[in-house]
């Protein structure tokens, strides 16, 4: 892919600043851990694979950054790398995936020189971003055969490359559908707040040759009930054990929509993904973000400056409305439960 969105560059973090789409392509390098959780908070990187990989090496590099201080206060500084990035995004269950992998390689090689634990944590980070792109692309795959020869998609926020190390998760489909001869024309929902969509999303698909038409939130319906729309494809931030599924607020409207019309409805996210510790949607934790991004549109005020707003930054999507849940270990159809079982007990 033409994209980048994250990269370790001579022990820093390179991020790709997603807040300055379509209008400035800008990377900004990263030195300190605070800056990169920031950086998570501002959404200047997002998508939660996106998450979980920078979280990845943002730990390793508070290994970088204390390497040379004793073994108590080097050990200790990625421990609170680690509950600094744990505070960023609660609902992003790759971030915590993520946290999880690298406290292991410390715990496995606590008995070594910090540089030796310094390279181990940035082996697996690289690991880590190397297996996503695999994933992504073998997602893309198994996805891509639900798809005709021929497909009208609705897709909601940005879960492409921008959202992963590269390819994508629900864009990673259409990707590989269209790259094996399929003719693939995307309706891309603006996503309010903050444009994912609009902005992301339709930019991604056109610098990939992908026929892209920007709908607003609430002309889904319309679009369901006139056109022949063949399905409606979304990723995840976390998918719970019943297959009820945490995505970009505004996904749980497309689905019911979609049920209503008789379109299937896709959720395409890596087994990294499910968080089996939760047995339902309603346990999803729910980030709720600054009110001013409702308030305002691109720095310019819509409304009162002190109106109230109600600003989830996800909803669940409960498994009733889910046609299949695509992951690297194939696809799985309702009822959820047992084949996501065995997709992270083999993991």
């Amino acid at each position: 892919m033409s994209i980048e969105t994250l990269k370790w560059d001579n022990n820093s973090l390179v991020l790709l600043d997603q807040t300055l789409l379509p209008n400035r392509v800008e990377y900004r390098k990263y030195f300190e851990v605070e800056d990169i959780a920031n950086a998570i908070e501002h959404l200047i990187v997002r998508g939660a694979p996106a998450i979980g990989l920078t979280v990845a090496y943002g730990i390793a590099l508070s290994a970088y950054k204390s390497k040379n201080q004793s073994s108590d206060i080097f050990l200790n500084s990625i421990t609170e790398a680690c509950n600094r990035f744990s505070q960023t995004r609660p609902t992003a269950v790759n971030l915590f995936w993520a946290i999880e992998k690298m406290q292991k390689i410390v715990d496995k090689h606590r008995s070594f020189s910090n540089t030796a634990i310094f390279e181990a944590l940035l082996n697996e980070a690289h690991e880590l971003f190397h297996q996503d792109r695999l994933i992504c692309r073998q997602m893309g795959r198994i996805g891509a055969a639900l798809l005709p020869e021929k497909s009208n998609i609705i897709t909601h926020c940005n879960a492409g490359a921008l959202a992963t190390s590269d390819y994508g998760t629900a864009l990673g489909m259409l990707y590989s559908a269209k790259n094996s001869g399929k003719s693939i024309n995307v309706f891309a929902s603006e996503t309010r707040p903050l444009l994912q969509g609009a902005r992301l999303t339709a930019w991604e698909l056109s610098e990939n040759g992908i026929d892209v038409t920007i709908i607003c939130d609430n002309m889904a319906a319309s679009l369901l009930r006139k056109e022949d729309i063949t399905c409606c494809v979304v990723g995840a931030d976390r998918i719970a054990a019943n297959g009820d599924v945490a995505n970009k607020i505004g996904t749980y409207g497309l689905a019911i929509i979609a049920k209503q019309h008789n379109v299937p409805f896709y959720v395409v996210a890596p087994v990294s993904t499910l968080d089996l510790s939760i047995t339902n949607g309603d346990q999803i934790p729910i980030e709720h973000r600054h009110g001013d991004e409702v308030r305002r549109i691109m720095n310019n005020s819509i409304t009162q400056t002190d109106v109230a707003v109600y600003n989830p930054a996800f909803d669940v999507t409960p498994n009733q409305f889910i046609s299949a849940i695509i992951s690297e270990k194939g696809i799985a159809s309702p009822p959820f439960s047992k084949t996501l079982q065995s997709w992270k007990t083999n993991d």
